[in-house]
């Protein structure tokens, strides 16, 4: 496989999984960005702990889908996060009119 095929072929998937988001957003209340990953979810507990004197956020989400290529089933059921750096939580509008 060449590096042109490889590119093509991380190019379609990248392109799948936007249009899955895409897709799959309106099922979800929360987007979470980590350092690593970015989930979609239904609840987010959050709690900021300290252990040794580092600090860092823990998350559980449950009912959650997250944002990776590799993964063959994003669909999660249950995660827990644990981040040493910036987390971010958004609850997203209710698309209720």
């Amino acid at each position: 496989m060449s590096a042109e095929d490889l590119e093509r072929y991380e190019t379609e998937i990248e392109l799948a999984l936007y249009r899955e988001y895409r897709d799959v957003l309106p099922m979800f209340g929360y987007v979470v960005e980590t350092e690593r990953r970015f989930y979609l979810a239904n609840h987010v507990d959050v709690a900021v702990k300290t252990d040794q004197g580092r600090t860092f956020v823990e998350l559980q989400l449950r009912d959650a889908w997250v944002w990776d290529m590799y993964r063959p089933y994003r669909f999660i059921t249950s995660v827990k996060v644990v981040s040493f750096k910036d987390v971010n939580v958004e609850e997203l509008a209710s698309r209720e009119l």
